[in-house]
């Protein structure tokens, strides 16, 4: 008889610790809204499909924040406002609605809704919200405060309260009473969340496992030195900072909240961005964690000759061993973890499923002795991306692999009980699921900073209380009220989430709140021991560009022009302007666009063009995207949907000049064009500007940027790999 081969969904449900530890206030209402929109339903979908198994891996600081929801305890300016009567609001409390309550994904969650696209429309669309004030009349607040947090609502959720289909039906004209049911449910929908997960457990439809309690890089938070091993040229932070201590107290006091939360010990743990190394594999292990899992890129730097053409080595358990310490790990296979996070929400869920059980089918035939697929990635932020929130795609997709002869759905802890003999690793390469490295979180100026202030608090409240100092190292028990409180807001300010968004290779327009947060931990260390707070703390670590830009390039890189991002890596080294930063009144089209990317390798200038939803769906057949790039001449590469190739033109004193340069082009739901680098004629450390305008026929609907080109680092050719974030 065959061995089947075991399917472990691994969801990792986690969002920063929001709350602000000087106002105690939630900075952010993001933890809020994925409980109603996401952590109830992963957990309800599980539970509704027969068959269905699931890892949920669970971070304790995230767990806080739900039950501070589930309480009524948080205090949300997202929350308060949504539920405060328009009559009673100030100018400056609409203006925060009409800025944020159409944060949410508009071609999912936005235009489905004919009142909630109505209400965007009218408040122009993100641009002039001051202007705009004025034609929202209270019946439109009201609306759009019960249609913000009705689309942020699960498909799950809503099948469990007919009150939020009610509200759907309904559409418009909301009372004040129809407001506080929605509230009062979506309440009783977060306490019902925790409960859930407990329940799959004990059924053993679902394994429950764990992150360090505040998400912490737990390799960094040993040794910063650590990161050269993957990185040698890597820029270090001036203060060093090595606590494998703290470490230590991120893994057992998380354990330990876990354990006092669900009734029990987890045997399982997601280290925070799939971050190891043998220091933190013996912490784990030291925990009573059994097993633990990181990224195949992880494996393939492990394994002397690499996991295989085929990828043969990554489809089974492995045991790390190391000075009497072990505990079991296991490799996400990174391709199928990304197809379900980038790409299968453009598609039909009828065709992602079916493509989907091809490839595990052709891991099961074609690589013998295959074992275990684990499938890793973030349990929250790509359904808002699908239609449903994902919900008939992952009810199929769970159907589909226990229905499927030769695959059988387990947990991992399963997958350890019925696969006996493990590959022994006595040494893992130190790295994470981005690029087997930890440069993502180091090696930046402002990452470095944060780095040094964290260090330096650190070593204030050590030397400002000897009964901190011996709690951070581990000898004391017990401590004071205010003691705990220190260790506590330094753990916060330990998480990976503030260096996630400085530097430059991540954008959020919510970037300064990170920053705040972050120093505010730190500054909370200084107020609670009398100290006083450093004038550094009061300066924001990161910096402000010109409109719209994000970053430079910092890697070669060649993409594939598809039309489609199909790789989480393959852009995340351009250079990146933001273009809802760019728009003007100009062109209503301008709302179109929103994002601009651009990189190079030894032969080809690269360019990609995001808009809000598909280009597919915004553009027509006879439009046209025209890009603009001037040095010394200037050059315009026009693009249709009905071709994907055609010459570069060149201004002339009269007209345009096709050159034979030829490029090549595609337009679904990105357009992503190719250019090759000798026509431009560009040298090492050369400024290229850009920009692009959308016709319809012989008019010009928009233009970006609507004033000044985009200014374009170019560095050359020999712009090295490895230094991309250094």
């Amino acid at each position: 008889m065959t061995n089947p081969l075991y399917i472990t969904f691994l969801w990792h449900m986690h969002q920063p610790y929001y709350k602000d530890p000087l106002k105690g206030e939630y900075a952010l209402p993001w933890t809020y809204l994925h409980a109603i929109k996401d952590y109830y339903d992963m957990a309800a979908i599980v539970d509704e499909i027969p068959g269905a198994r699931a890892v949920f891996n669970l971070v304790p600081s995230l767990l806080d924040q739900i039950l501070d929801y589930a309480s009524g305890a948080a205090v949300d300016q997202f929350l308060l406002l949504g539920q405060k009567a328009p009559a009673d609001m100030k100018e400056e409390e609409k203006l925060f609605i009409l800025e944020n309550f159409f944060s949410a994904n508009r071609q999912r969650m936005i235009e489905p809704y004919k009142r909630y696209l109505e209400l965007y429309c009218l408040a122009g669309e993100g641009g002039g919200l001051e202007e705009h004030l004025r034609q929202f009349r209270d019946q439109d607040f009201i609306d759009l405060q019960v249609w913000f947090f009705l689309a942020w609502t699960g498909e799950a959720a809503k099948r469990r309260f007919p009150e939020f289909r009610q509200l759907m039906e309904k559409g418009k004209n909301f009372t004040e009473e129809d407001k506080a049911r929605l509230f009062s449910r979506q309440r009783e929908l977060i306490g019902e969340i925790i409960p859930l997960y407990g329940k799959l457990h004990g059924e053993g439809k679902a394994e429950l496992s764990v992150t360090p309690y505040f998400h912490p890089i737990l390799p960094l938070l040993c040794d910063v030195k650590k990161a050269r091993v993957a990185m040698p040229k890597v820029n270090l932070p001036a203060v060093s900072f090595q606590h494998p201590e703290d470490a230590h107290a991120q893994v057992a006091q998380g354990v330990a909240r876990f354990e006092e939360i669900f009734g029990f010990k987890p045997k399982g743990m997601w280290p925070s961005e799939g971050s190891v190394s043998d220091e933190a594999l013996g912490i784990i292990a030291d925990c009573g964690i059994v097993w633990a899992a990181t990224d195949e890129g992880v494996l393939s730097h492990t394994l002397p000759g690499g996991i295989g053409s085929n990828r043969e080595a990554l489809y089974q358990p492995y045991q790390f061993q190391q000075q009497g310490r072990e505990v079991s790990l296991f490799f996400r296979d990174h391709a199928l973890s990304d197809l379900i996070g980038f790409t299968y929400s453009q598609w039909s869920p009828e065709r992602a499923v079916a493509d989907f059980i091809d490839r595990l089918q052709d891991i099961r035939h074609r690589i013998h002795g295959a074992r275990v697929v684990p499938v890793i990635l973030d349990g929250e932020n790509a359904w808002e991306y699908y239609a449903d929130n994902g919900y008939t795609f992952l009810s199929r997709l769970y159907r589909a692999v226990a229905e499927s002869p030769g695959l059988t759905p387990a947990t991992f802890s399963q997958v350890l009980d019925r696969v006996h003999g493990r590959h022994s690793i006595g040494h893992i390469h130190p790295g994470s699921w981005i690029n087997a490295n930890y440069g993502i979180w180091i090696g930046h100026p402002e990452e470095n900073l944060g780095w040094d202030y964290l260090a330096k608090a650190r070593q204030a409240a050590v030397e400002a209380s000897p009964e901190v100092g011996a709690l951070l190292s581990g000898k004391g028990d017990e401590g004071s009220e205010i003691a705990i409180a220190v260790c506590r807001s330094l753990y916060a300010a330990e998480g990976s989430d503030w260096f996630w968004w400085y530097g430059d290779d991540h954008f959020s327009p919510h970037s300064d709140r990170f920053d705040a947060l972050f120093r505010r931990h730190l500054m909370n260390v200084y107020r609670l021991l009398g100290l006083n707070i450093p004038t550094e703390l009061y300066e924001p670590i990161k910096k402000k560009g010109v409109a719209g830009f994000v970053r430079e390039p910092a890697a070669l890189l060649s993409p594939a022009i598809s039309g489609f991002v199909t790789d989480y890596f393959e852009w995340l080294a351009a250079g990146l302007y933001d273009l809802t930063k760019q728009a003007s009144a100009m062109h209503a089209a301008e709302a179109l666009m929103q994002s601009f990317f651009y990189g190079f390798d030894r032969k080809y200038m690269y360019f990609r063009i995001d808009g809000v939803q598909s280009l597919g769906k915004i553009l027509l057949p006879q439009d046209h995207l025209n890009l603009h790039l001037i040095h010394e001449k200037e050059y315009r590469l026009t693009m249709g949907l009905e071709a994907e190739e055609g010459p570069l033109w060149v201004k002339g004193e009269r007209d345009w000049h096709a050159t034979e340069a030829m490029c090549c082009w595609k337009i679904v739901k990105v357009a992503e064009a190719r250019i090759p680098l000798d026509s431009l004629n560009l040298l090492p450390g050369d400024k290229l500007f850009a920009y692009f305008t959308l016709l319809r026929g012989e008019e010009e609907m928009g233009r970006w940027p609507a004033d000044s080109p985009l200014m374009l680092s170019y560095a050359g050719a020999d712009l090295e790999l490895e230094t991309w974030l250094i």
